[in-house]
């Protein structure tokens, strides 16, 4: 038996001893080293995160030492790993088209299956990703990060163009850190200057607007010389948030959906229309994604470390977590050590 964190019921998280996993043909034991606390972790506590169910083991953003394994050529016991946690199908259209990330069978770990706020965990092999020396407090940074790269590579950011990303919680930051990385001319919204401050002081982003200015229009007009944005990128999963922006989309723009929620958008069609803007959603994050995410980390493009602002032992989750929603509190990332 082993330890384990569930979220009973909304508001409501627990220790409990689960089954020791074993191995099992197609997958690797993996004794967990970090977890990151997550949007979606914080969104399943209070009660709002889609396609959720209680009770669940939440936890997602992790790093590992390999254990075990059958079959996993390339990867040696003891070696520290990530993996992508989203578990797909293999034939669904999704993943016929090389898009497993939006399989219709998908099963993300701690969200529609248990995760990984354990001491052992088991993973199909082949969502094994090297660690590639990175530390584990890197590792398990990557899938965040990678959550803002694929929406930057579906965003397909040109150099120069002005992008506004609304939300800097810590998918915003990684959001605006691959758009910088595409080229791209970052602004930065959020309602919490101390977020905005973080932007400008640890990320380098020139431009911050608070979303309750009584001005942002002007703002947006005079950073981009009249154009307005014409990628804008949403973190936040507000609906109120959401339905906002589009008026702050350039003609021509490209509107990208990272952050979720559970309302209907609307939106003014003839405003929409007359744009000729595209409107997408970019869900979880792709291989490619993550050894992006690597590969620029490793050429110190991303300092993922700079997120990190709260840490804790496992012992300690039940006692913080509600904590770490309080914006008085400064959090970024909040980041689980075990061992």
């Amino acid at each position: 038996m082993m330890d384990s964190v569930v979220c009973v019921t909304p508001r409501q998280l627990a220790y409990q001893q689960v089954q020791k996993p074993v191995v099992t043909p197609g997958h690797a034991i993996l004794k967990i080293r970090r977890i990151g606390i997550c949007g979606t972790d914080l969104h399943a506590f209070e009660g709002t995160q889609p396609y959720f169910t209680y009770p669940r083991i939440l936890g997602h953003e992790l790093a590992a030492d390999l254990v075990d394994a059958d079959d996993a050529p390339g990867f040696s016991v003891g070696e520290a790993v990530t993996f992508l946690p989203y578990f797909n199908c293999g034939y669904c259209i999704a993943c016929r088209t090389g898009k497993p990330n939006c399989c219709v069978r998908l099963q993300t770990v701690g969200v529609h299956i248990d995760g990984g706020m354990v001491e052992y965990y088991s993973v199909p092999v082949h969502t094994l990703v090297h660690g590639q020396g990175l530390s584990h407090d890197e590792l398990a940074l990557v899938e965040p990060l990678s959550i803002g790269a694929h929406g930057v590579r579906r965003a397909d950011i040109q150099p120069g163009e002005n992008v506004l990303v609304v939300g800097a919680g810590p998918i915003g930051l990684g959001t605006m850190e691959f758009a910088r990385i595409a080229g791209g001319t970052v602004i930065a919204m959020d309602i919490n200057a101390g977020r905005l401050d973080f932007c400008r002081t640890q990320l380098g982003v020139h431009h911050t607007i608070n979303a309750q200015s009584a001005d942002v229009m002007e703002q947006l007009a005079a950073i981009t010389n009249g154009d307005m944005p014409t990628v804008v990128i949403d973190a936040t999963g507000s609906l109120r948030a959401i339905n906002t922006a589009f008026s702050y989309l350039a003609h021509t723009g490209r509107y990208v959906l990272v952050g979720l929620q559970k309302g209907d958008i609307s939106v003014s069609h003839p405003e929409l229309h007359k744009r000729e803007a595209t409107l997408m959603s970019s869900r979880n994050a792709t291989r490619a994604d993550f050894d992006h995410v690597i590969a620029s980390m490793k050429a110190g493009l991303v300092k993922p470390t700079t997120y990190i602002t709260h840490r804790v032992g496992f012992d300690q989750i039940v006692r913080e977590f509600d904590s770490w929603l309080d914006p008085a509190n400064g959090v970024i990332k909040a980041m689980v050590s075990l061992g």
